[in-house]
């Protein structure tokens, strides 16, 4: 028996790994190399219903919780980095918010759609002088007769210019109380007068996903666009990131659990000296260190899960697992590359693009160093 686990999980795991092994795990390595956006692989995935797998039926999806969210995208992670940091992102930063905080409108307009395939949305936190410090945007909201006039421009966003992406959710800066700046969170589409992107290439990690720079010159959005309430933008983003952790933990831990499966399969094929080098006690004793965190890993991200499908508080231990789940990632992939030696350096080898992907999880939605600060604040410190 497991707390956090089900027969019916169990089953919705298999499905999820058979997907990525048939649909991802052949294209991985060629879309890669050519930082190729697949919108064919990014489509199937909604209509495999990965796109919204903890939101409601009534606006499109399997009406799951967050472990069977968690466990989906650990499975994609296990196979490619890329597919799963857009399925991750399109969930957590471009669906989550809009269902969090969204009028009824808003969640009726614009879900289904972002449910079922047929359209990407984005989060747009990230600025020049915005990343750790949220209060850092420079990107501004200013009232007009006829609604708000968005000026800003964001950086290193995910599914931000492929042809699938819809529209954004745009922190913004609309006023000053107190003598503090206040902000709101705006739902931008992309046909919208005054707004462009372009993609960002030439990435070390998750090159076949889609990041891009965005500029907005005075994008005209109405009222009805604020999501949610006016001046409450910074709480929803930061807790849209709170649970969004949770995603990228669960990369790091699949991620980590591909590497594992790679090193041992090549142990056991590899011989020196006469013999695999699986029956060398060196070897044995990085597996089995690699396989004990894989397993501390996974019981802390789900308990952090279990929390908040059961109204907990999470924050502090969705940053533990963010920050441990990317440690372990760390450690695996190296110690995999160690086990392939020389054959694990060659970019034909997917070991070598594992440990190239795990290096954005320390960084994004949360850095090691921001974690930390996380944790000792539910400390009380």
């Amino acid at each position: 028996m497991n707390p956090y686990y089900t027969n019916e999980k169990e089953a919705f795991r298999q499905k999820v790994r058979l997907f990525a092994e048939k649909e991802i795990k052949p294209l991985a390595q060629e879309l890669d190399a050519n930082e190729t956006f697949s919108v064919e692989l990014s489509q199937k995935m909604g209509r495999e219903g990965l796109y919204g797998i903890d939101i409601p039926e009534e606006y499109g999806g399997l009406g799951m919780d967050t472990i069977s969210y968690i466990i989906a995208v650990e499975e994609i992670a296990r196979v490619d980095g890329s597919q799963a940091a857009t399925m991750a992102a399109h969930n957590s930063l471009g669906v989550a918010p809009i269902y969090n905080f969204g009028t009824e409108e808003q969640k009726k307009s614009l879900l289904p759609d972002l449910l079922n395939g047929n359209k990407l949305w984005a989060f747009g936190l990230t600025e020049t002088n915005a990343g750790s410090d949220a209060r850092g945007v420079d990107t501004k909201a200013t009232k007009m007769l006829d609604g708000w006039s968005i000026k800003g421009r964001k950086r290193y966003i995910t599914n931000g210019s492929n042809e699938l992406m819809d529209g954004i959710t745009v922190l913004a800066q609309t006023g000053e109380k107190d003598g503090k700046s206040t902000y709101s969170t705006f739902l931008v589409k992309r046909d919208t007068s005054g707004f462009s992107t372009q993609r960002t290439l030439g990435k070390m990690m998750w090159r076949a996903s889609d990041t891009a720079e965005i500029n907005m010159d005075n994008c005209l959005v109405a009222d009805a666009d604020i999501l949610g309430t006016e001046n409450k933008g910074l709480g929803q983003m930061l807790k849209t990131l709170d649970s969004g952790r949770l995603s990228i933990a669960a990369m790091g831990l699949g991620l980590a659990q591909g590497a594992f499966e790679m090193a041992l399969t090549y142990a056991k094929e590899r011989e020196q000296f006469g013999k695999p080098i699986s029956n060398f006690q060196s070897i044995q004793f990085k597996l089995a260190d690699m396989d004990l965190k894989i397993e501390l890993a996974r019981n802390l991200l789900y308990k952090a899960c279990w929390l908040k499908d059961n109204n907990q508080p999470f924050g502090k231990e969705a940053a533990m697992a963010k920050l441990y789940c990317s440690d372990v990632a760390a450690e695996v992939s190296d110690e995999g590359v160690q086990i392939f030696a020389g054959a694990g350096l060659f970019k034909n080898q997917d070991i070598e693009r594992f440990y190239r992907d795990h290096r954005i999880l320390r960084i994004g939605e949360g850095t090691t160093e921001i974690l930390k600060l996380v944790i000792s604040r539910g400390l009380g410190l």
